[in-house]
């Protein structure tokens, strides 16, 4: 009897172990790959680091058993094992649970697909198809504004310039409403750290005091409060550059 209790311990530990390392099911396909490595990796410190790999040979079809602990953004890098540098880059929001994606070699997250139960990248999808709006109002701007330049139209660049400004606005205010409105979710942090990190400060803050507690204690939300502390430290050397240098001039 003495030593059941060890063994019952230590075979607990192991499946603990075993349960800990694939709360996280990814399976998927990509039209046309036949050889090539695939890599699911996740932001770390300062970059992104790969978190498992997977070999393809002859079929097209992958999955990745893993482990997360918590709801984050995660990528899938393609080196299709040609020599290319350049990163072929598919970012999800994961969450514990089973994601299945879909997308070709030709056109690699492109015409991505993507199924889940995942509300986070439900949200992060109705987020997106709304920014590229926006986004695609500003690159017609760009290109408007060096058709300006080149003529030296300034009349025509500070037209353009309030528009941009403008855009810009409404998209922040989106982000921010979209925050407000899934302040349930840790989608809610990353699209302001992702898409409105240089909004006013008193943005972040309404967001963040309104978010619910375990998402202010996600990973998002700390690195969002992490953000807001730094601005304002930033802020006031700023106003205290600015008073020592106007009682220098005095």
């Amino acid at each position: 009897m003495k030593h059941f209790l060890p063994i019952l311990l230590f075979v607990f530990l192991i499946s603990s172990c075993e349960n800990k390392k694939s709360n996280l099911i990814i399976t998927g396909q990509i039209a046309g790959l036949k050889k090539g490595t695939l890599y699911l990796q996740k932001f770390g410190d300062t970059s992104l680091v790969n978190v498992d790999s997977v070999q393809v040979e002859g079929s097209s079809d992958f999955s990745f058993n893993t482990y997360i602990d918590e709801p984050q953004i995660m990528f899938i890098e393609l080196d299709r094992n040609d020599g290319d540098d350049y990163a072929d880059l598919i970012n999800f929001f994961a969450e514990p649970g089973e994601l299945k994606l879909t997308t070709s070699l030709k056109n690699y997250g492109i015409d991505l697909k993507i199924t889940s139960n995942f509300e986070n990248q439900k949200k992060l999808e109705e987020y997106n198809e709304v920014i590229k709006q926006f986004n695609n109002q500003r690159l017609d701007l760009i290109e408007a504004n060096f058709e300006a330049s080149k003529s030296q139209n300034e009349e025509k660049l500070d037209s353009l310039n309030k528009r941009f400004n403008s855009i810009l606005k409404r998209k922040y205010l989106y982000t921010v409403n979209f925050a407000l409105n899934n302040k349930n979710l840790e989608v809610s942090p990353y699209v302001l750290l992702s898409e409105a990190f240089d909004a006013n400060i008193k943005y972040l803050d309404t967001v963040y005091n309104a978010l619910e507690k375990p998402i202010r204690k996600s990973l998002y939300g700390k690195r969002l409060n992490e953000l807001i502390k730094e601005r304002k430290k930033n802020d006031e050397e700023s106003v205290e550059t600015e008073v020592i240098e106007e009682v220098s001039k005095e």
